[in-house]
């Protein structure tokens, strides 16, 4: 049977940056419109930006994390805006983040169900307990990443540090299950 790649989304890509600096987060505040800061529940601003689609979260430390982009490209694109957006209303931003990606969440569709008991017994490094849970853990070594393999043949894919990384832990995880017949 010729087997079919995989359908692979990326879902989530979560990035920081760090200006190595205190920032003002009522300074902040008094020009941002449409933030959210409650100091006595979460100790930085959540800053919603529709373009590229992204919520940024603002701390005083300097720190900056950025979630919900579909690319690396559109995280660092929020960061980046972010930081205009402070320098264009006057807060003195002594330096450019260093941008990291943290995590990247994935998903990838293939082309038949997974038999999930046969995947515990042939893989390594396994959780499946159907009773609490109705995915099976994998954590791959290399990439190092976590994956939940679910019975229809879909499988979530996190801890990938970059798209390609993401791309690769679940093409092979899907030529791995169809190499031993668990697909």
């Amino acid at each position: 049977m010729q087997q079919q790649k995989p359908i692979i989304e990326i879902k989530n890509v979560v990035a920081s940056g760090d200006l190595k600096q205190q920032l003002d987060l009522e300074t902040i505040l008094k020009f941002s419109q449409g933030v959210a800061y409650r100091p006595q529940e979460f100790p930085g601003i959540i800053y919603r930006l529709k373009k590229p689609r992204a919520s940024v979260l603002i701390f005083n430390s300097g720190k900056i994390i950025c979630t919900g982009t579909k690319s690396e490209r559109e995280a660092k694109k929020a960061i980046t805006k972010i930081v205009e957006i402070l320098k264009q209303n006057g807060l003195l931003i002594l330096n450019q983040p260093q941008i990291e990606i943290q995590n990247i969440v994935a998903t990838g569709e293939l082309s038949g169900e997974i038999d999930l008991e046969k995947t515990a017994f042939i893989l390594e490094k396994t959780i499946y307990e159907p009773d609490q849970f109705p995915a099976l853990i994998y954590r791959m070594e290399k990439p190092e990443v976590s994956a939940l393999l679910f019975a229809s043949g879909k499988i979530v894919c996190a801890g990938a540090k970059n798209e390609e990384e993401a791309r690769f832990a679940i093409t092979l995880l899907s030529e791995s299950l169809m190499k031993k017949g668990a697909i």
